[in-house]
């Protein structure tokens, strides 16, 4: 029996070496089945029309949230960009995330969309929103449109180190991106809108003055450029650990976020901060923090085409 055994690791530990297949195993993110949902209900301000608007968040909670209570998803990974706003008094809710039935469960649909905010009959502001599901937080209410990032706590704590994200999808890309953010129906953004995918994993501290650095160690993007009509069973996103930026899929979009386009975190002290990625860590290095994204849209806030959708079901991790 003990030589059967030492055959059997001696064999096990030469697999790799002459390319024999090892065992995988997909591990679902907590409600990544997208089958559980709870709604919301807005009551909007008499001044902007007093209509009511549905709201929908990622979690087993099955009671109805009203009284244009903010949500915080206490029990849920996920969070989305549907939210509650109050602005100068003004309350509005912005749908972009909607459950749509599929076999015998649901999937999550993501819409870019034009919100219009009416004063008097007046248009007062358009802003443009893409459909968004990611794993942390959205800060609620919302109370101005001043930079997106700082409204969302981007990840979530998390020590393993997968080889892909997978999920199921298929995509609608809209055409031609404008940006949306005021007056009128916005500006050209010179591209052609593409739905995003994207999977981080960072290293992450913080300075004795609340500060938050970030080490990126594993990068998964993907953007879409194409109309997938069919849905796409079991897609795989590949996690490339270490610096990727001499590497021939590389592209601007995978750069460490800085300065303005860095992502935001809540601190020891409950303050809302950038998390400033610093350098490219090794997958030698530990993981603290995951980053799932999935949106309709890319290239920043306020940028998209309102034609864009996405769908998105079963998302796991793989090892």
């Amino acid at each position: 029996m003990k030589t059967q055994f030492n055959i059997l690791l001696f064999i096990t530990c030469l697999a790799p070496l002459f390319g024999v297949a090892q065992s995988e195993r997909v591990e679902p993110i907590q409600l990544g089945n997208m089958n559980h949902w709870m709604v919301r209900e807005i009551k909007e301000s008499f001044v902007i029309g007093g209509k009511t608007q549905y709201l929908y968040e990622i979690t087993e909670t099955k009671d109805t949230l009203k009284n244009n209570t903010p949500y915080k998803n206490m029990s849920s990974p996920w969070a989305t960009s549907s939210v509650l706003a109050t602005v100068n008094g003004v309350t509005k809710g912005s749908v972009t995330v909607f459950p749509e039935k599929r076999d015998n469960g649901y999937a999550a649909r993501l819409e870019t969309r034009i919100e219009k905010v009416k004063v008097l009959g007046v248009i007062n502001i358009n802003v443009l929103a893409s459909g968004t599901i990611f794993l942390g937080e959205m800060v609620e209410p919302i109370t101005n449109t001043k930079n997106a990032q700082s409204k969302l706590v981007t990840g979530i704590p998390f020590t393993k180190k997968p080889t892909a994200l997978q999920f199921d999808y298929k995509v609608t890309t809209g055409g031609p991106s404008k940006r949306v953010n005021g007056m009128g129906s916005g500006s050209n953004a010179n591209r052609n809108d593409k739905a995003e995918v994207q999977i981080l994993l960072q290293k992450r501290w913080e300075d004795k003055d609340g500060n938050v650095y970030a080490k990126r160690i594993g990068t998964g993007w993907e953007l879409m450029e194409k109309t997938v009509s069919n849905w796409q069973n079991k897609h795989r996103l590949k996690v490339n650990y270490g610096d990727i930026s001499k590497q021939s899929f590389y592209n601007n979009t995978m750069a460490l976020k800085n300065g303005d386009n860095a992502y935001y975190t809540r601190n020891s002290r409950g303050k809302m901060v950038p998390i400033q990625e610093q350098s490219w860590g090794t997958q030698d290095e530990e993981v603290t923090h995951l980053i799932v994204q999935f949106s309709s849209s890319n290239g920043g806030a306020f940028i998209g085409n309102t034609d864009s959708r996405l769908w998105v079901d079963n998302v796991g991790l793989v090892y």
